[in-house]
């Protein structure tokens, strides 16, 4: 996981062609962006499974992800 999300990071540093103009333009921007969307997704679930680990090595269990959103009333309280 790591070598991909390091590689991906190597693929959005990468300049936009300056010759490339209108929708060839959009669409490399476009590409630059999911990637950066995407690597971003793997980090997250990368830390996920780092706590997972953690959590193993402390205590030997994993615990239920906690949920610090708000309630049905306090989402639409609005």
């Amino acid at each position: 996981m790591e070598v991909a999300i390091n590689n991906m990071i190597e693929e959005v540093k990468k300049p936009v062609d300056p010759e490339a103009g209108g929708s060839a333009r959009k669409a490399e921007l476009q590409s630059i962006k999911q990637t950066a969307i995407d690597c971003k997704e793997l980090l997250i679930e990368r830390q996920r499974l780092e706590q997972m680990v953690k959590e193993l090595q402390d205590n030997g269990s994993i615990e239920k992800e906690k949920d610090y959103s708000g309630g049905f009333a306090e989402r639409f309280s609005k």
